[in-house]
């Protein structure tokens, strides 16, 4: 595998493009409204008082923490369903597209919403994938190993041949999508629009993971990468990153691979670098992940994609493969290779992680799971709250390593603060005016529209 150089820190970014559109599939509380501006309310200074609050967080929030597989989190949801948030999946495009008429994609969605559903009846939200490419020893939509996950109708294409691998990285068989091919390229633009068109709104989805080659991970290690063969060319690639940030508000996240210019260069395009989405890691925490422990290549690929990638866009991944006790091992309190997961979730502002393995190894306790969780992603204190008998003022602090990458409000009494909590980064602290609501020890919450109705936001306080 080639090595590069330190390419550097990438300058300032803006902050995560946070939404507030209502969810269609889980609205919020009828009573939780932005405060109206009352020209007859009394002026603000009437001595504010202070408002006794205790609160602690004491489960994993909404979007952090350990994540499992749809199947996995069934089987242990009696045990550990409620330390953890997320559950993770990869959808075959072929699995939920059914054909073209015209200059539309005819789509069952079927298959993708029985496992929201299902995710949901558990009280988690869901980070998906959708690879074209997946290498494996089972067979898939067209009942071949292997085969890719491209839609029949493109399969059935006179100008779309594919190519072949019989075992590459010792990996299975492999077919690759002809990226040659106009039609596949316009699909995958299309198919990210529909996508957010049917679900932009959905608050059991979290997070979507994107990209191109092996599952989705943005290498095709055992095969030499052939743009505009078995891979697709830079330019396109910078193509559907901005029309992405055009289309997909889910918070969307690209694997630390594309960090390698050996297949792409949308972390030195001066637009697609500044674009809003995230990083994922899929074989986090190996023995020699960091520099400081051998080889560094994860962390080598992390600072490439750029050390403040976590501010514009939400950081993940999945526990590493490269032994089999690394999973299992990962969430022991005293470390594994001397690193913690609260260290390492630290160093690298890690929301989330999928540890599917981990639920065989000892120290997946219920209790060890909600404690890492809750170091992953934000945690929000409350530091000062007070009213003045018409308005409150309360000021929040993010405590965790990350901040919250969808729209979350501070709430007094069912009235929202007009500013969200969205991208309020670690160690910050902002004050937010709510009019014509009355604080209480009892009556202030954090609520959002991204996240169940079965899930909370909780805060600290020691006021």
């Amino acid at each position: 595998m080639k090595r590069f150089f330190f390419l550097g820190m990438m300058a300032a970014m803006m902050m995560p493009s946070c939404q507030s559109a209502p969810s269609s599939n889980e609205p919020s509380t009828p009573t939780d409204t932005v405060a109206p501006v009352d020209t007859v309310t009394p002026p603000d200074t009437i001595p504010y008082r202070p408002v006794a609050l205790k609160k602690q967080v004491t489960h994993v929030q909404p979007m952090n923490g350990m994540v499992l597989w749809n199947d996995m989190a069934a089987s242990k949801n009696s045990t550990h369903g409620a330390c953890i948030s997320l559950e993770f999946a990869y959808i075959p495009p072929c699995k939920v597209v059914t054909g073209k008429s015209g200059n539309s994609l005819q789509y069952d969605w079927t298959y993708l919403d029985s496992k929201l559903a299902a995710a949901a009846s558990r009280g988690h939200q869901m980070v998906l994938r959708f690879p074209l490419c997946y290498p494996s020893n089972r067979e898939n939509c067209i009942g071949t190993k292997g085969a890719t996950y491209v839609p029949d109708y493109i399969r059935a294409l006179d100008n779309y041949n594919e190519t072949y691998a019989s075992n590459p990285g010792g990996d299975g068989p492999t077919y690759y999508p002809d990226w040659s091919n106009a039609e596949l390229q316009w699909f995958v633009k299309q198919f990210y629009a529909d996508l957010a068109a049917r679900y932009a709104t959905d608050a059991r989805i979290a997070f979507l993971e994107v990209g191109f080659g092996h599952w989705g991970e943005y290498h095709t290690y055992g095969t030499n990468v052939k743009f505009g063969t078995n891979f697709p060319t830079k330019a396109y690639q910078r193509e559907l990153f901005v029309h992405l940030s055009q289309v997909m508000p889910i918070p969307w996240l690209v694997s630390i691979d594309a960090g390698d210019d050996v297949y792409s260069d949308v972390f030195t395009n001066a637009q697609t670098k500044s674009l809003a989405f995230g990083l994922f890691d899929d074989s986090f925490m190996h023995a020699e992940h960091d520099i400081s422990q051998g080889d560094g290549w994860n962390e080598q690929c992390w600072r490439m994609c750029g050390l403040n990638r976590w501010k514009l866009g939400v950081c993940g991944g999945e526990i590493s493969y490269y032994s089999s006790n690394d999973q299992r091992s990962f969430l022991n309190p005293d470390g594994m290779y001397g690193v913690t997961w609260e260290q390492a979730a630290t160093k690298y502002h890690m929301s989330w992680i999928i540890c599917n393995d981990a639920s065989s190894g000892s120290y997946f306790t219920p209790a060890r799971v909600t404690e890492a969780g809750i170091a992953s992603g934000y945690r929000f204190r409350i530091t000062a709250c007070e009213t003045n008998g018409v308005n409150s003022r309360i000021v929040v602090k993010n405590t965790g390593v990350a901040p919250i990458y969808r729209d979350a409000y501070i709430t007094v009494n069912g009235v929202r603060a007009s500013e969200s909590l969205c991208g309020l980064l670690p160690g910050e602290q902002k004050t937010f005016d709510i009019r014509n609501a009355v604080a209480t020890s009892e009556n202030v919450t954090i609520t959002s529209d991204f996240i169940l109705t079965s899930q909370q936001i909780q805060f600290d306080a020691e006021l």
